[in-house]
Parts: C-alpha cells; structure tokens; sequence
C-alpha cells in the first residue's frame, strides 16, 4: 500500500495488534493465529499490526517473525493493511524492515533500539536509515529510550517521505502539543500508552485519531464501542466503560512487570480463545488472576 493511503487509512479507525500464539512448547501456532485474526476482522479494525508489541516482537527469532507477519498478510488477504513490528539497532531492524517487506507487509512499526540510549542526532541518523532500507510507510514509536523531540521529529519527516506516523507512549502532553502544533497533518497520530483506552479522549483533542488496543484481542465489541463514543465525544459513555472494565483492568495489569502482555493472553483464555503462554522473560497471569480477569469480563463478550 502507498505509504500515504497507509497513513490515511490506518488514522481512519481503531487499530488491532494480535497476539501471537504460542503452543506449550514455545513455538509459532500458525492455524490459531490465522483464525483469530478472522475472528478480529469481523470486527472491522482499521489496520492490524502483526508481530508488534503485543505480539511480542521482543521475543521473536527473524525467522519466527517472518512467519507471523507473513500468515498475518496470508490471512488479511488485502482486506485491511498489516504492518509489523520493527526494532534493535539499526542494522538488525533494516533486516527485520526487509524481512517485512518481503513478505508482504504494507507498513512497520519501529520501536525503540535495544538497551541504549541516544542523543537527539542519534535518534535521527537510526530512523533516516531503517526509512531508507524500506519503500514502506513507517511509524515512529516515541517512548522509553527513543524520545523524539517535535524539532527532531520535525528534521525525520523532512529527511523521510515514508515516515507517516508517529505513535506516542509517553504521555507528555506539552510534547504533543508541540508535535502536533508543528507538524499538523503531516503525520498519522496513534496513541500508544498503556492501556490507551485510558487516554483516548484526552489525546483526541490533539490530534490523536487512533489507538492501539490490546484489548480488541479478547473483547473486540466492546473495544470497537469504546472507540465510537470516543469519536463521538460521548463523555458519558466512555468514563461509564472506563469505571465499569478499563480502571479495574489496569489496576489487575499493574500488579506485576511485563503483565501489559500477559494480560491480553489472559484474556485471550478467559473468552475462551486462548492463545498459548507468555515467552520468557514475561510470566503468566496466575490462576486466581485469571479468574478476577474473568469476573470483571463478565459477559462483555
């Protein structure tokens, strides 16, 4: 997909990033992958993202990733756009930006290198040469240690016709503002905090017209709903959604590290799909986690 039309299309709706499942033994589960991604194109998201954050990224082999975004592409069949996920240091994400583009990605997500952290030229030179190695619309993921200032930011959509987007996980309202302030509509705004949902509202105003939810895994309706009336500007409607589920859920994700995964795996098994363990180093939900999960679910399925 043209990385313009990308941009469009991805800015235009709520956004999916799926889990990748795993059997006991820890490898890729293809034909259960390929289905929930079915199941969560029956609910029309915008773009779907394989192999991101959510799908665990952190832990797949290139090979491995190479076979997820693929069935993911496979099972699109062009119905919406897939982008994968892509990272490390610059040369190890130009091999995983190829991996990508090779097997029919329309776009990448490009989170933040591994481990170190980097001068503002720094940042630039990383994102100008993943962007280079590519002709695909790339996302920029602003957080942890890859933090973009709007000047910065401004010098990467100069020096890189395919960046479109920028998804923030941060959380500093004064840098949106500035962002959007000076760029404007020049890029795609995705909200990328955990858990989004909880700022949808806010960032909207600033420009911010989607979001990566995780939890369009388990409870896509009640996701794609939550959404509408954020759209909507139905204040009544999302602080009711976030008392009654999204509160409580985080507050269930906050118990331990690396639970921001693990509990859309958990959830994943509480409808009734699951989706396979966590990888290493992330641990599971335990089972009396689990089944709190499973109350405050309830029947929003």
């Amino acid at each position: 997909m043209d990385p313009k039309h990308l941009a469009h299309t991805i800015g235009a709706g709520l956004l999916s990033f799926p889990v990748t499942h795993f059997t006991a033994s820890q490898s890729f589960d293809e034909a259960p992958y390929r289905q929930h991604i079915d199941w969560l194109l029956e609910h029309q998201p915008a773009g779907l993202f394989a192999a991101g954050g959510t799908g665990e990224f952190f832990s797949l082999a290139l090979d491995e990733f190479a076979a997820v975004v693929r069935a993911a592409v496979q099972q699109t069949a062009g119905r919406v756009p897939v982008l994968a996920g892509c990272g490390y240091g610059t040369a190890v994400a130009q091999q995983y930006a190829a991996a990508a583009q090779a097997v029919g990605a329309d776009g990448l997500l490009l989170l933040p290198p591994y481990l170190v952290n980097a001068e503002q030229e720094g940042l630039l030179a990383h994102v100008k040469a993943v962007c280079a190695s590519t002709s695909l619309g790339v996302i920029f993921y602003n957080r942890d240690n890859a933090i973009a200032n709007d000047v910065t930011l401004a010098r990467m959509c100069d020096a890189c016709p395919n960046l479109i987007g920028f998804k923030d996980g941060v959380g500093d309202i004064e840098l949106m503002t500035r962002i959007y302030a000076r760029l404007g509509d020049r890029l795609t705004y995705v909200g990328g905090l955990p858990t989004a949902e909880t700022f949808a509202l806010p960032y909207l105003e600033m420009g911010v017209t989607t979001y990566s939810s995780a939890i369009f895994n388990f409870l896509p309706r009640f996701a794609s709903d939550f959404y509408a009336a954020v759209r909507r500007r139905d204040h009544a409607a999302v602080y009711a959604s976030l008392r009654e589920f999204v509160l409580p859920y985080i507050e269930l994700r906050n118990r331990r590290k690396g639970y921001a995964v693990s509990i859309v795996k958990a959830g994943m098994r509480a409808v009734g799909r699951p989706a396979g363990p966590v990888r290493t180093p992330l641990t599971d939900l335990t089972d009396s986690e689990l089944e709190t999960l499973k109350q405050l679910i309830g029947d929003r399925t």
